[in-house]
């Protein structure tokens, strides 16, 4: 087969443009349908055909999950991490518009990690000389400034990390350049602390509710403990409400 023969998608039949193939491990994928994976899928090309239909299947169910998502709260800017306490769901997205976008929704069951990633990045400033050219200062003098990230794991079987940057534009914690001897320390910018706590609201969010979760688990897996009916006298353990399963009267007394 050469270089330029037709290719069809492998998922829908369509044929594919000059430029639209995405390559498959045993087929093609046009952008189409390429467009419907999760935006935090990047195995495709490891990927077979079937694992793309199941992937698009598990899509398409999500976009009911979509409809039922009810944003409680919502964390950052340009991307929003949207949580629906009341479902211990959330979602990350850039969207305004939910259904048409369909983004993952996700259990907090899911969430195995949440760091923190404050990316600092110092841009030199540089002056003109006499004959026009762009040189350093002496001693160098620079910028600083900062992106608050924050990286979600996730026991998914499409995708296991999420990096959302909170804030849209970068933070200066100087309003002039400084020199590395005069950098001053970011936890006095009010800013740099204002999207710090939001990074850490966010991680006390996720991780609490899922430890919230696995501690139920364990308490419904616990055994049921054995009490004396101050009633009967009987040892029982409680029913479904609480009671005594000999007479019925509520063991706490």
């Amino acid at each position: 087969m050469g270089l330029f023969d037709k290719k069809y998608c492998s998922i829908c039949g369509e044929k594919i443009g000059l430029l639209g193939n995405r390559k498959l491990e045993d087929g093609n994928l046009c952008k189409k349908c390429a467009a419907k994976l999760s935006p935090f899928f990047s195995d495709r090309r490891r990927s077979t055909v079937d694992d793309i239909k199941a992937q698009l299947q598990y899509r398409e169910e999500n976009k009911d999950a979509v409809a039922k998502f009810n944003t409680t709260r919502s964390f950052g800017e340009s991307t929003k991490i949207l949580i629906d306490e009341d479902d211990r769901k959330f979602v990350v997205t850039r969207a305004r518009n939910l259904a048409e976008a369909n983004p993952d929704v996700l259990d907090y069951s899911m969430v195995t990690g949440v760091d923190i990633d404050i990316d600092e990045d110092s841009r030199e400033e540089k002056r003109r000389d006499n004959e026009g050219h762009s040189v350093s200062y002496n001693p160098p003098r620079y910028n600083y400034c900062y992106d608050f990230n924050i990286v979600i794991r996730v026991n998914h079987p499409y995708f296991d990390t999420i990096k959302v940057q909170l804030n849209s534009n970068s933070v200066y914690t100087t309003d002039n350049a400084v020199t590395a001897m005069q950098k001053p320390n970011p936890e006095y910018n009010a800013q740099y602390r204002q999207y710090k706590e939001m990074c850490e609201e966010v991680k006390a969010t996720l991780l609490g509710a899922r430890q919230q979760i696995r501690d139920e688990a364990a308490a419904a897996a616990a055994p049921p403990t054995v009490a004396r009916c101050p009633y009967c006298g009987a040892n029982s353990t409680p029913d479904a409400s609480g009671c005594c399963a000999y007479c019925g009267s509520p063991l706490n007394g």
